[in-house]
């Protein structure tokens, strides 16, 4: 429509502007409109557009900053009231890069605090409240990338950046209908976002679509000499339409013990088309102790990343309670412990690219409840979440995961088909999965949740 002139970048960054401010802030979901940048970029993108230029897929389109994510100038509070007021005076690297593709920076968005980092056990611990899913206000869009998500589902953006270090952007994804895209770890610089966990932190996009989120992994992916862990290789997205037969995919045993029972049935029908496409059989995971060693290293790395804020009593002002206690851990957990957790990963790596390897994307429901309430605590997530360590073995492998909306569950909520696979594999699942949401009714251009409310 930008190229065909039927609506001007200025035009689409105004509407996105209209619906932040109308739509996604009412759920909590933003923390500052940018106008004047959004006005500035998308005029420009309208210049250049006119005069021939142009810079891709992503020249004039609104997007939204998870806002851990540093932006020159602006506020980036990391999502606690001590940073509120918090301004760099620098870009970070995917804000950048996401300039030079032509996108408009149109909001800074919600995120738990400190991305989660310092542990919370209830949706409203966020310094702008517990972000509301649109699918149901009443319930949670999920964290820590609550407001990258909020903000695409509710038609306000048509993507966003957030970012996972054991699920923040996957999860997130699944419950607000949206595709969430953990790329592997180092493809995409993270120069310029609030450190977590350095051996963790991974920046991906939020979409509608899976074929969105290969889109915007090109423009921001690649090497990036102020984060030395940037693989040194540039990635180039898959454009074409998957390949029509021949996918091989593997479902993780026991995925769905436990599950709501649409989920279970959402993904039984998910596999049904993937085996119209391709081979479909059961693996194992290998038997590794995949959540200790996620929470030794969080631990460690977490505490070394805030502990000047610890030791002068910051948590103190955060909104989550358990933030006070909650990573004193880290400062008595012995260095052996560490040390032998990084090293048990390398096996769990190692094991799951093995596996992965062997299949063109191994699947599992992404969690296996549907969003809860906003308004209370995580009573709600039961043993059935994660019935398999499916998620936590991609977060140690640094390994590649993308969800996609695969139908609605309780109380017309969505629920999410996870797609793994070996390091450096991002093109094959997005492939597979494309190939999913390109063949069921439950893509996610046929769903719409209550407050996207026509253009």
């Amino acid at each position: 429509m930008l190229r065909a002139r039927e609506i001007s970048p200025v035009e689409l960054a105004r509407h996105s502007l209209e619906r932040l401010d109308s739509v996604a802030r009412p759920l909590n979901a933003v923390v500052t409109l940018t106008d004047d940048t959004a006005l500035r970029e998308a005029a420009l993108a309208e210049d250049e557009l006119l005069h021939g230029i142009d810079r891709g897929p992503l020249h004039g389109i609104p997007y939204g900053a998870k806002d851990i994510i540093a932006t020159a100038g602006i506020p980036t509070s990391w999502g606690a009231s001590p940073f509120a007021e918090q301004i760099f005076d620098h870009d970070a690297t995917v804000v950048r890069r996401l300039r030079d593709a032509g996108g408009v920076l149109a909001a800074k968005v919600a995120t738990v605090e400190l991305a989660g980092g310092l542990g919370y056990m209830h949706p409203g611990a966020s310094f702008t409240g517990p972000t509301g899913n649109p699918w149901n206000p009443d319930t949670w869009a999920g964290g820590s990338s609550s407001g990258p998500a909020a903000v695409v589902a509710s038609g306000a953006v048509p993507f966003a950046i957030g970012s996972d270090t054991s699920g923040s952007i996957v999860l997130p994804a699944a419950w607000t209908g949206t595709a969430g895209l953990r790329p592997t770890y180092g493809r995409v610089s993270r120069f310029g976002a609030m450190t977590l966990c350095w051996t963790l932190d991974r920046l991906g996009p939020l979409c509608r679509t899976a074929h969105d989120c290969g889109l915007v992994l090109e423009a921001i992916a690649g090497p990036d000499m102020r984060d030395e862990t940037t693989l040194q290789r540039s990635y180039r997205y898959r454009r074409a339409s998957p390949r029509r037969s021949s996918f091989r995919i593997g479902v993780v045993e026991g995925c769905t013990n436990g599950a709501e029972p649409e989920i279970a049935a959402n993904f039984e029908s998910s596999l049904s088309v993937l085996r119209d496409i391709g081979t479909v059989e059961e693996i194992n995971l290998p038997d590794l102790p995949y959540a200790e060693v996620q929470e030794i290293v969080s631990a460690a790395e977490i505490y070394a990343a805030f502990d000047d804020f610890i030791a002068r009593g910051g948590t103190a002002q955060l909104a989550s309670a358990m933030a006070k206690v909650y990573r004193l851990s880290g400062a008595l957990l012995p260095a052996h412990d560490y040390i032998r957790a990084q090293r048990i990963r390398r096996h769990i790596a190692t094991a799951f690219d093995q596996l992965a390897g062997q299949f063109d994307a191994v699947v599992s429901p992404t969690i296996g409840i549907t969003a809860g309430s906003r308004y209370e605590a995580f009573e709600y997530m039961l043993p059935g979440a994660f019935p398999v360590p499916f998620n936590f073995a991609g977060v140690l492998a640094g390994s590649p995961t993308i969800s996609v909306p695969n139908g609605l569950g309780q109380r017309g909520l969505p629920t999410g088909i996870a797609f793994g696979g070996a390091r450096l594999s991002e093109n094959r699942i997005l492939d597979a999965a494309r190939a999913l949401q390109e063949r069921s009714a439950s893509g996610t251009e046929r769903l719409r949740p209550l407050s996207h409310k026509p253009a």
